[in-house]
């Protein structure tokens, strides 16, 4: 069976061309699939300008590919039919990372939640798809007569939220991606939607991609990671093994930059030198990484690492490890968690 939604081999490149003559690689080279059954969580992890967005993008169909396919259950996303279409935004919803920007400020909330009912006939009365308004609204934590009849400026940063996330569970979708979906709520209000995501998994059997810079979320929720570096995968795998027992410099690096509440253990950050370094340097065809890895090698800077087997359930690019069995791109999925595991949380 055709995975439910696969990029293969994809690369999108920005710029070019008389106007920018120094083009930027978003993403390169990069192969994932989310299979229909059984539903999985995966976080895709990176700090700014790693590809995450980029990466949802492509899998929104919103920008094509340079190079590569999107696919949808084997088909390319962009020579759909309409009757495939419109399966597609079924199966497929997203949640932004500002939900205030789904809203027109002059409709009340309802009206994001009632689009829906009517586009999927998912009811055949206003009294039926009132009732389904309801529970949805109940089953992310909201109180109907409290949200509904609002304006979005009335609810809060979490309830709006947590209404896009009724939206998504609406249409019962087989995947929602969300991207960095609580980067915009104060911290009391995070464990509150990521428990609402959650739940769309565990009693909707519903995956996700989640998308975020924070490793701390991602290792909350998700079943497995992927860590993104300037378009390409750092590391991946189970995430309790990368969070708990990081691979690669980059991830030890995210890891690191994690503030805790210990004043006797130093928060490591990395000075704005390295950085500038990096920029400096550019892509050589070595490792994305080596300007700013403490532990580069020659062949860093010559040679840009394939993804290595670390563990069953782990892959990195890193030289550090070239003594482990080399894993194709499109073997990605293979060191992935089936669905059947625990997450963290």
């Amino acid at each position: 069976m055709a995975p439910l939604l696969e990029v293969r081999d994809v690369s999108k490149v920005y710029g070019g061309g008389l106007l920018h003559r120094h083009p930027t690689a978003a993403l390169e080279n990069f192969s994932f699939a989310i299979a229909d059954e059984p539903p999985t969580i995966t976080a895709v992890v990176g700090e700014s300008g790693s590809g995450k967005t980029t990466l949802a993008q492509l899998l929104l169909g919103i920008v094509t590919p340079t190079e590569g396919r999107v696919l949808y259950k084997g088909k390319d996303l962009h020579a759909l039919s309409s009757d495939d279409r419109r399966a597609f935004r079924r199966d497929i919803q997203v949640i932004f990372q500002d939900p205030f920007e789904a809203y027109n400020p002059f409709y009340r909330v309802d009206h994001v939640l009632q689009a829906p009912v009517a586009n999927f006939g998912l009811a055949t009365s206003k009294d039926e798809a009132r009732r389904l308004i309801e529970q949805t609204l109940l089953a992310v934590g909201l109180r109907p007569e409290e949200t509904l009849g609002r304006y979005p400026h009335q609810l809060s940063g979490g309830q709006r939220q947590r209404v896009m996330v009724a939206r998504s569970l609406l249409i019962r979708p087989r995947l929602i991606i969300a991207d960095e979906p609580v980067s915009m709520v104060d911290a009391s209000l995070r464990a509150t939607i990521l428990g609402s995501l959650r739940q769309l998994h565990d009693e909707f059997g519903i995956s996700l991609i989640y998308i975020t810079h924070d490793l701390t979320t991602a290792y909350q929720i998700s079943q497995n990671v992927i860590v993104l570096y300037r378009g390409a995968v750092a590391e991946a795998g189970n995430a309790e093994r990368v969070v708990q027992q990081p691979k690669h410099p980059y991830t030890r690096l995210l890891i690191g930059s994690i503030p805790l509440p210990d004043p006797e253990h130093p928060w490591q950050v990395e000075g704005t030198a390295a950085v500038a370094s990096e920029i400096a340097a550019g892509r050589n065809g070595g490792c994305r990484f080596a300007p700013r890895c403490p532990e580069a090698m020659a062949i860093c800077r010559q040679t840009e690492p394939p993804l290595f087997r670390v563990d069953a359930d782990r892959a990195t690019s890193c030289y550090l490890y070239r003594d482990a069995g080399v894993l194709r791109g499109d073997e990605l999925g293979s060191v992935m968690a089936d669905g059947e595991a625990e997450s963290p949380a």
